[in-house]
């Protein structure tokens, strides 16, 4: 009897040990940026990320293809949607809806398909896709057509260019080194960038990493933001000063010409 309780034991005991190791990845990200900081100048009209990295592994890969997702996400706050309806033949903003957090910019740039490397499960708890990384809660409050103004606010910014689905847009070589570039536009919110890489097999995350890239403004947009935000007044008298030397200039320039 006490034999049968140690075997009992042990086999338990392998059975414990046997969990944690089939979690363990085999597969890991050892990627990086081609730049980690982006100063937003007067010339400033956009600029291009380079996300290169290799896939490490312990052991050989399991069977089946080898998904590579690559997340690029701005900074994210409240707005404010409105919907205009035409009251007495006047259109005019009626009902609106505030989204508790949209990112600025997004863009999922994969390797194949995303509903074929990556399961709705996944997508759930990553928040990946652009319709998961927008937060909606409580706007059914304030409009019983929330998803409604949810779905506008998806398709103006994906016809505007700031949320992209790029698909085929990750080089991957020999299921091992992957490379994507990702252009950002020219009217970048300032703040911190983060970058997302995953890897999948069936559907399922195997592996990720996050890395950040510091967005600001330099030199004399810089300047002028920090002036307006502690000292209102003097950057509104000082906007005064300058468009009254502008008009100044431009009616003597004109007065000149005609003489």
């Amino acid at each position: 009897m006490r034999v049968r309780a140690i075997f009992l034991v042990l086999a338990l005991a392998g059975t414990a040990a046997g969990v944690p190791a089939q979690d363990v990845p085999q597969e890991t990200i050892v990627a990086g940026l081609s730049q980690s900081r982006i100063a937003i100048t007067a010339n400033f009209d956009g600029s291009q990320i380079i996300v290169y990295g290799a896939v490490k592994r312990d052991a050989p890969p399991p069977a089946g293809p080898l998904g590579v997702i690559v997340t690029v996400e701005g900074p994210s706050g409240k707005l404010v949607v409105r919907r205009k309806d035409r009251v007495w033949g006047i259109w005019i903003n009626d009902a609106s809806v505030t989204i508790d957090s949209a990112p600025s910019f997004y863009e999922v740039a994969t390797n194949a398909p995303i509903d074929e490397i990556l399961s709705g499960t996944e997508d759930l708890r990553h928040k990946i896709t652009v319709p998961r990384a927008i937060r909606a809660v409580g706007a059914t409050s304030e409009s019983e057509d929330a998803a409604a103004f949810s779905d506008a606010l998806l398709r103006i910014r994906k016809e505007d260019g700031t949320y992209r689905l790029a698909t085929d847009a990750v080089d991957l070589s020999e299921e091992t080194l992957f490379r994507a570039d990702v252009d950002l536009p020219a009217n970048l919110t300032e703040g911190d960038y983060r970058v997302r890489m995953f890897l999948t097999r069936g559907g399922r995350i195997v592996d990720w990493q996050e890395q950040l890239i510091d967005v600001r403004k330099a030199g004399l947009e810089r300047f002028l933001f920090n002036l307006s935000q502690q000292q209102p007044l003097v950057y509104g008298l000082l906007a005064l000063v300058l468009a009254a030397f502008a008009g100044w200039a431009a009616s003597e320039a004109f007065r000149r010409f005609r003489a």
